[in-house]
């Protein structure tokens, strides 16, 4: 029999991480020929492409000619990022414009992937057309990597987005999932944020954003710029803990919420809430609930087994 190859290409980078896996089975999912590429974990699932190599990154975009190129891959952890800026800065901002440039070259439409933190959290909510003010340097080098995907390929995209979670491989994948052990074990106290205002963001959704920004695009070359995603249920670290244990039929009790600014490490905006209407009213767009996105995320580590009968049953 004929095997039905879909003719839409996508390639997406990252494709290892919690985003990109997201995004890669989304598109997998609904006809398209998606190609994930990663570097340290890509083999055997995903092509092995070092970013920062542009005679790849050239001859991937090249061979396999995508319509839509999606840019996960990113140095996302603000405390890494002001450790290693050298680093970050290279795969943050000039593989992201190198990348823009190839795609260019294709006739590729590219999403980038950029954040909520290249605005200072001061006036939320932000639209696309507010003026970013990073207070950190994981922010500023993903407003300077939106600059240079803009200037090599100025029919990209940009897609801001906040505070993300999902299936992980890792509870450390997630700056939400990661809470899940302190949740657990309620043998001993545990300190929580309850300042910084965030809206954590299931990476299904902002899959299924991707890939009705890339088909709305398909449809309509006037797609694109800057657009905005993210959940609306506004939670701090404290509340997202205590909601985690709400779901889990878990103890809170031992949470204690920590209303100071945080002094260590990278500075946090204190609300930088994204207005999501622009692709609201372009039709696009996906939310899952919190607790169910959280409980359906968790599950496979819970460590009391008999929880799973009340949660489950």
């Amino acid at each position: 029999e004929d095997v039905d190859v879909p003719s839409r290409r996508v390639l997406i980078t990252g494709a290892t991480g919690l985003l990109g896996r997201a995004v890669f089975k989304e598109f997998n999912e609904n006809n398209w020929n998606a190609v994930g590429c990663g570097y340290r974990r890509a083999q055997p699932r995903f092509e092995q492409i070092n970013l920062l190599d542009s005679i790849a990154v050239h001859d991937i975009i090249h061979d396999f000619q995508p319509h839509v190129v999606v840019h996960c891959a990113a140095e996302r952890r603000p405390d890494v990022v002001e450790s290693q800026p050298d680093a970050a800065s290279q795969l943050n901002v000039a593989a992201s414009g190198n990348l823009a440039k190839e795609a260019a070259g294709v006739g590729a439409f590219l999403i980038y992937i950029s954040t909520d933190y290249v605005f200072d959290g001061t006036s939320p909510p932000y639209k696309e057309t507010d003026v970013p003010n990073p207070l950190n340097l994981y922010g500023k080098t993903k407003l300077e990597g939106e600059k240079a995907v803009l200037e090599n390929n100025e029919d990209a995209a940009i897609l801001r987005i906040p505070v993300l979670y999902g299936e992980v491989e890792r509870l450390e994948e997630s700056a939400v999932t990661v809470m899940f052990d302190k949740v657990q074990f309620s043998n001993k106290s545990a300190n929580m944020d309850h300042w910084q205002q965030r809206f954590p963001t299931n990476v299904k959704d902002v899959a299924a954003v991707c890939r009705q920004l890339a088909e709305k695009r398909m449809l309509d070359p006037s797609v694109k710029g800057t657009f905005h995603w993210s959940g609306n249920e506004q939670m701090t670290k404290y509340e997202m803990a205590c909601a985690i244990a709400d779901a889990f039929n878990l103890p809170s009790s031992h949470l204690r919420p920590i209303t100071d600014c945080p002094v260590v490490g990278a500075l946090r905006p204190r609300n930088a809430q994204l207005d999501c209407s622009k692709l609201e009213m372009l039709g696009i767009g996906q939310r899952t609930p919190f607790r169910a996105g959280i409980k359906e995320s968790l599950w496979p580590f819970l460590v009391d087994k008999r929880w799973r009968q009340t949660v489950f049953h």
